[in-house]
């Protein structure tokens, strides 16, 4: 499966960007999900949603970010708002296949993933 993100970019605090994710293949049961990393950082899973909806999200991210699909599903979106210049990092959307729970998904935040796409936000 491939995964090609996009809409990353540098704003000021404060401010609005929404990630897309567009996969080249669905699957009936899977989680899928937004993870942030630096290289040679440890990853945060940051937002996921699985094949019945549920969504799940990281403390530090509650209330700020969305994370939703198309009607179809092949595309997977974050909206971020309020951006925290700690929000800044390279952002990578994966699919695990093996994952029916969202919470799960959150705390292992592995599986088939994109190239990233970097976020960075000024003070």
């Amino acid at each position: 499966v491939e995964l090609v993100e996009s809409g990353g970019g540098s704003v000021q605090a404060g401010g609005s960007l929404r990630l897309s994710c567009t996969q080249s293949r669905l699957y009936l049961k899977y989680c899928m999900g937004w993870f942030r990393q630096q290289s040679g950082q440890d990853r945060e899973g940051v937002a996921s949603i699985d094949s019945d909806g549920s969504t799940s999200y990281a403390d530090s991210v509650k209330g700020r970010f969305t994370i939703s699909q198309d009607n179809d599903k092949k595309i997977l979106y974050l909206q971020m708002t309020s951006l925290k210049p700690e929000d800044s990092d390279m952002y990578f959307c994966a699919v695990d296949h093996s994952c029916r729970e969202s919470a799960t998904w959150i705390r292992r935040p592995f599986g088939y993933r994109g190239q990233g796409t970097q976020v960075s936000v000024s003070s």
